[in-house]
């Protein structure tokens, strides 16, 4: 696939002891993180350099018109980041990582760790680190999150990841179901499952995205829950809370891999996806 805005890179060989190169490997094979992953992430923290860029495949204006083809693999989206979000190929449900692993919620309910191999036509990952750092003590609305939220992000301009954690009282979350390849978002969303759980501990994994982002990614907050046990995740709808632990991260750059799919490539991306994302980002009328 084709990329925007790579930050450059460079290759780099040098000779470790075995011992270290041992510790390596068996850190790899525990966590699903690479090499060149587990190397970056030392050297950052090593040398004080601040990585805050974001990774993101695909666009939300190829997801509303129902190019949700899987165009990259789980185990590349490992390669570029420990915390994010998105979907399957097809919309097969949601997508969440967190501490470097990956996660499927699926419309009966249930939540798998997927292999690698397994494909996702939209994603946005980073390596997680707080800029800052606060205590929500009572939330009782999506809205209400929201804006204690807006009281820790620095910019309208810039892209922040947002970790948060605690138990919730009431978690109310949706979970797409597999589409037929060309169903615009707004009608494969319409059948979405819906949950409502009470006294859930758990982690919110999401982005907020400036307005100017609305073409190539979701405006606003986007929020996905993956429960501490790992049973129930899905899209944020409604929430009700007390003394929630909340992270946010500031991200400056922006890495952007376009899928070469004859879908893409024909998909007439010109117009303004902001209705129908809202549309579709939304709890469904009973």
């Amino acid at each position: 696939m084709p990329k925007v805005n790579i930050p450059s890179s460079q290759s780099l060989s040098v000779n470790v002891s075995e011992t270290l190169y041992r510790a390596m490997q068996e850190r790899c094979l525990a966590t699903g993180e690479t090499m060149d992953h587990l190397v970056q992430d030392a050297l950052s923290k090593s040398l004080g350099v601040e990585h805050h860029t974001l990774y993101q495949v695909s666009t939300s204006a190829a997801l509303v018109q129902g190019v949700y083809q899987g165009c990259v693999n789980v185990g590349t989206i490992k390669t570029h980041g420990d915390f994010g979000l998105g979907t399957f190929d097809m919309l097969d449900g949601e997508g969440m990582m967190l501490d470097g692993h990956v996660y499927q919620a699926l419309g009966d309910g249930s939540v798998n760790e997927p292999p690698d191999s397994t494909s996702a036509p939209f994603w946005v990952s980073a390596e997680f680190e707080a800029d800052r750092s606060a205590v929500i003590d009572t939330v009782n609305s999506w809205e209400e999150l929201c804006a204690h939220i807006d009281g820790l992000r620095r910019s309208d301009n810039l892209f922040t990841a947002i970790r948060i954690d605690g138990v919730f009282d009431e978690i109310h979350y949706r979970v797409a179901c597999r589409s037929a390849p060309g169903t615009d978002l707004v009608t494969a969303t319409s059948h979405q499952a819906e949950f409502k759980l009470q006294k859930i501990p758990g982690t919110l994994i999401g982005f907020w995205s400036p307005v100017y982002a609305r073409t190539f990614n979701i405006p606003g907050y986007h929020l996905h829950l993956l429960s501490n046990d790992h049973r129930h995740g899905g899209h944020i709808l409604g929430i009700r809370a007390n003394h929630l632990k909340l992270q946010v991260m500031d991200a400056n750059e922006l890495t952007m891999a376009l899928p070469e799919s004859p879908e893409f490539l024909k998909a007439d991306l010109s117009a303004d996806p902001a209705a129908a994302l809202k549309k579709a980002e939304g709890a469904q009328a009973k």
